[in-house]
């Protein structure tokens, strides 16, 4: 590999390791998975470092392999999800939570992957339309529909009026 292109994406890497570590984290929802994920994609970005053409894009290049690798990572496991004590006493209990970020989280995890990965990347992670259509390899207008159907499938799925509409 080039050593400037490894420099390059070292740098990237550890400038957005926390964004990253975040992002993997909303996908598999535990912290050893999630550090699995951010391990396998660094892995593969230098694996792939040759092929890529533009470093301009190199924090999109970046994050899609993050999406990908974490999506993979997903469909292994199947979404099992082991449940503690704590949570298993909630639910046999009956009783509702009252906390609208754990609704929102739920909500979340209900969206197919395609909806989940423009919220997740424009709303926690920060992005643009433009930087999301990148990671996605997308269209422009593609995102924004998605983000759109996106929005309307939580409001719908949270019963919440209050959601602000794009």
């Amino acid at each position: 590999m080039n050593p400037k292109l490894e420099s390059q994406l070292v740098a990237c890497i550890t400038e957005h390791q926390e964004n990253v570590y975040r992002l993997a984290y909303s996908y598999v929802k535990n912290q050893e998975d999630a550090l699995d994920v951010v391990q396998e994609a660094i892995q593969k970005a230098f694996a792939a470092a040759g092929s890529l053409k533009n470093t301009t894009s190199l924090k999109s290049w970046f994050y899609r392999i993050v999406v990908n690798t974490a999506l993979d990572c997903l469909r292994k496991k199947k979404k099992v999800q082991i449940v503690d004590d704590k949570a298993m006493e909630l639910i046999a209990s009956g009783s509702e939570d009252a906390y609208a970020d754990i609704d929102l989280e739920r909500a979340l995890d209900d969206l197919p992957d395609m909806y989940r990965s423009v919220i997740t990347l424009r709303y926690f992670e920060d992005l643009k339309i433009e930087e999301i259509a990148e990671v996605l390899k997308e269209n422009t207008n593609t995102i924004k529909t998605r983000l759109y159907q996106a929005l309307k499938l939580l409001k719908i799925r949270m019963n919440d009026d209050a959601l602000v509409e794009v």
